[in-house]
C-alpha cells in the first residue's frame, strides 16, 4: 500500500469543507454558511494575495482550489518563481521613527522590505542578511537537472513573510517492505522566511506545501533537517546544501528503517495503555469525572488499537495510528459559544491542535522499541 499524506490532507479538508456548508473567502478563511455556525471561521490557508491572485504554484489541485496549477510540472526555476509569485527581491531598510518633528533612525534594528511593493515584511537586528527568493530555491536546480524530477509546489504566505519550494524524490521509501510494505512517497521542502522569524531551513518530509498548514507539516514531520541562519555568511552556507541534499535518499531510508522498527515490535495491550497514562496522565485523587473521561478515552483507544491490529498487526506502528485516529476524529470537543462539536473538531484538524501530542506519542513508542 502508498501513503500520500497530500492526497489525504486534500480529501479530509475537502470533505470537511463540504460537510459543513462553508465557503470561502476572498482572505482565505472558510466560513460556515448555514444553522447557529454560520459565519464561524474554520480555517485560513494564509497564502500571500498581495499581487492580487493566490502566491502558489503546484503540479496537483490543492484543496483550497487556489494557484497557477500545471499538470505534470515544470524543471526551470525561473518559471516556478514567476508562476508562484516569488518574483521579488527583499530589502533591508534602516527602522526609523518620528519624534516631535524630527524623524530618528532606530540604532540596530531594520526592516526587510518587498522590492516589488514596498511592504514591510519584518523587523530585524543589524547581523541579518535576507537570503532572496533565487538564491534561496536556484541550488535545487541541479538536484532537479541530475535526479530527472520535477519542482512539485512553491509559494508565498502571509504577505511573502514566509516563501516555500518543494521538489519530489525519485525514490519512494518503504516501512516494513517484507510485511506491511507500507510505500510513502518523499520530498524535499524548502522554506525561508524574510521576517526575521525563523531560519532558512531545507527538510526531508512527506509533505508537499500548498499552504500554512503543509508548510508547518513539513517542518514538523522532517525526516531530517538543514538549517541556515540569517547571516553574512548565509548564502555560502545555502551553497554547501547541494552536496547535502544528495544524501536525502539515504536519510529517508534511516527513517524507514525507524518505522520498520516500530512496525516490527510487538505491542501488548498492557504497554499500549502505558503509552496512553503517559499521554494523558490522571492522578490518583484526581475526581470521579475525571477518570471516568479517561476510562472513556482507554476504551476508545482501544477499538482504534483493535482495528489497525487487523491491519498491521499487534504493533507500536499500529499504536500510533490508533492515537493519531482517535485526535483526529474522536478525542471531545469543547466548542466555544457559537460553534458545535463538529465545527471545533474541523478548526482542531485545520490548526494542528494536537500535534505535540502526536509527537509525544511517537517518541513515547521509539522508546519502547529501544
Amino acid at each position: 500500500m502508498s501513503t500520500d499524506v497530500n492526497t489525504q490532507f486534500h480529501n479530509e479538508r475537502t470533505a470537511l469543507m463540504q460537510a459543513m456548508g462553508t465557503t470561502r473567502r476572498d482572505d482565505g478563511t472558510h466560513t460556515a454558511t448555514v444553522g447557529y455556525d454560520r459565519g464561524e471561521v474554520i480555517g485560513k490557508d494564509g497564502l500571500d494575495t498581495t499581487l492580487g491572485s493566490a502566491a502558489l504554484y503546484t503540479t496537483t489541485p490543492a484543496w483550497h482550489g487556489l494557484g497557477n496549477v500545471i499538470p505534470g510540472g515544470i524543471s526551470d526555476v525561473d518559471d516556478v518563481i514567476a508562476l508562484a509569485g516569488l518574483g521579488f527581491d527583499v530589502e533591508r531598510v534602516p527602522a526609523l521613527y518620528r519624534w516631535g518633528e524630527e524623524l530618528r533612525q532606530h540604532d540596530g534594528r531594520f526592516h526587510t522590505v518587498r522590492s516589488d511593493t514596498g511592504a514591510s515584511l519584518g523587523v530585524v537586528g543589524a547581523k541579518y542578511r535576507p537570503i532572496q527568493n533565487r538564491e534561496g530555491f536556484g541550488f535545487l536546480q541541479e538536484l532537479v537537472r541530475d535526479s530527472g524530477v520535477i519542482w512539485e509546489s512553491a509559494g508565498a504566505l502571509r504577505g511573502g513573510r514566509k516563501v516555500f519550494i518543494s521538489i519530489r524524490l525519485p525514490k519512494n521509501v518503504t516501512v516494513d517492505a517484507d510485511g506491511i510494505a507500507d510505500e510513502v512517497i518523499p520530498f524535499i521542502a524548502v522554506i525561508n522566511s524574510h521576517d526575521g522569524h525563523s531560519p532558512f531551513q531545507c527538510v526531508t518530509t512527506p509533505w508537499r506545501p500548498i499552504c500554512a498548514n503543509t508548510e508547518r507539516f513539513a517542518v514538523r514531520d522532517a525526516y531530517t533537517r538543514w538549517v541556515v541562519r540569517h547571516t553574512a555568511s548565509a548564502t555560502q552556507r545555502v551553497m554547501e546544501a547541494r552536496r547535502t541534499l544528495k544524501l536525502s535518499v539515504s536519510y529517508y531510508d534511516k527513517w524507514a528503517a525507524e518505522e520498520t522498527a516500530l512496525a516490527r515490535t510487538d505491542m501488548a495491550l498492557d504497554d499500549f495503555h502505558k503509552v496512553i497514562a503517559d499521554l494523558w496522565p490522571v492522578d490518583d485523587d484526581a475526581k470521579d469525572r475525571t477518570k471516568n473521561v479517561a476510562a472513556k478515552r482507554v476504551e476508545h483507544l482501544d477499538a482504534i488499537f483493535a482495528t489497525e491490529t487487523q491491519r498491521v498487526g499487534r504493533t507500536a506502528y499500529a499504536a500510533e495510528r490508533a492515537v493519531t485516529d482517535y485526535l483526529d476524529h474522536i478525542a471531545p470537543r469543547r466548542p466555544g459559544k457559537t460553534m458545535t462539536e463538529e465545527l471545533a473538531r474541523a478548526t482542531a484538524l485545520l490548526e494542528g491542535t494536537d500535534d505535540e501530542t502526536k509527537s509525544r506519542a511517537h517518541q513515547r513508542l521509539m522508546l519502547i522499541r529501544r
